[in-house]
């Protein structure tokens, strides 16, 4: 798709098929690599950048100058599928901030996602907390589960994300969910790829014994959980003291358990991470304490 656009009498062309056309793939990886020190090309190259990430970008004098991306997430929300948007990689060209780009395409994508999702939200920096209620979007806030754990130290290997059998075997966990989680997300796989094909390819853990699958980040005496892959006739409390080391003590969930039974609620307060929900969209925040789960983030 390719749109001409005047505004303020410069002709920008809006564009959704970034993935498969390189010239434009490149340039939005330019542009992100400058905004935020993150390049999508590996992930491309890799076969993980599936239809779920579309950026929606502006080009000028055939660079990408401006981009707002769709990222589609399907959750489980009590029992129920449901089809969340998550708005992301919002960044303008240093050359072409204050013109109204991001609005323009903000409205654009308001527009053409409004009625296909069940909500729309977005994580904003601290510098543009004003920008999103001019569209509809409130501030929500999202709890953080913790409790205390006594390690056993079960059978676990470390994944190697180079070995294709091990990629396969995450890939079948994958499939089988979490089931300890209020809000799974479903059939993403490529966004679950994009952490663990590379900041976190040594954090994914494998229990044969039990027969799960972990994602954790250990620190001293704790460990940080952000998913859990198997059956649902497992034990999480089994898998988590499984999968710790013999100097945990402390687990901090990456995800908000079913089970919150002897768990620790706080609110989450993070710099330049603040929750927006669309209002006129539903909002589960509204009656629970829950957080979307990290590995949702894009």
């Amino acid at each position: 798709m390719n749109i001409k656009w005047n505004i303020d009498g410069i002709e920008y062309t809006y564009n959704t098929e970034v993935k498969e056309n390189a010239n434009i793939r490149l340039s939005f990886n330019r542009l992100s690599q400058k905004t935020f020190g993150i390049s999508f090309e590996k992930w491309y190259q890799d076969g993980y950048w599936q239809d779920a990430y579309i950026p929606h970008v502006l080009i000028h004098n055939d660079k990408v100058v401006a981009n707002i991306s769709v990222n589609i997430i399907d959750i489980e929300i009590e029992g129920q599928s449901k089809r969340y948007i998550q708005i992301g990689t919002v960044m303008t060209d240093c050359e072409y901030r204050n013109r109204g780009l991001s609005r323009k395409l903000m409205e654009k994508i308001l527009h053409d996602w409004k009625d296909k999702s069940d909500a729309i939200y977005l994580y904003a920096n601290d510098s543009v907390l004003d920008f999103y209620p001019k569209f509809g979007f409130k501030k929500e806030t999202e709890y953080q589960c913790s409790k205390k754990i006594v390690s056993t130290i079960g059978n676990i290997r470390r994944l190697d994300m180079t070995d294709d059998y091990d990629k396969k075997l995450l890939k079948s966990y994958y499939e089988k969910s979490n089931p300890f989680s209020m809000l799974p997300m479903l059939n993403n796989y490529g966004l679950l790829m994009f952490y663990c094909s590379s900041f976190m390819n040594d954090c994914i853990y494998y229990l044969e014994n039990i027969d799960a699958i972990v994602i954790a980040n250990f620190d001293d005496e704790t460990m940080t959980c952000y998913d859990i892959f198997c059956d649902e006739d497992k034990s999480m409390d089994e898998i988590i003291a499984a999968s710790a080391d013999e100097n945990c003590k402390n687990i901090i969930f990456g995800f908000t358990p079913k089970d919150t039974n002897g768990c620790i609620v706080k609110t989450i307060d993070e710099d330049d991470s603040t929750l927006f929900i669309l209002e006129s969209k539903e909002n589960i925040f509204a009656k629970h304490k829950v957080m979307f789960p990290l590995l949702s983030h894009a």
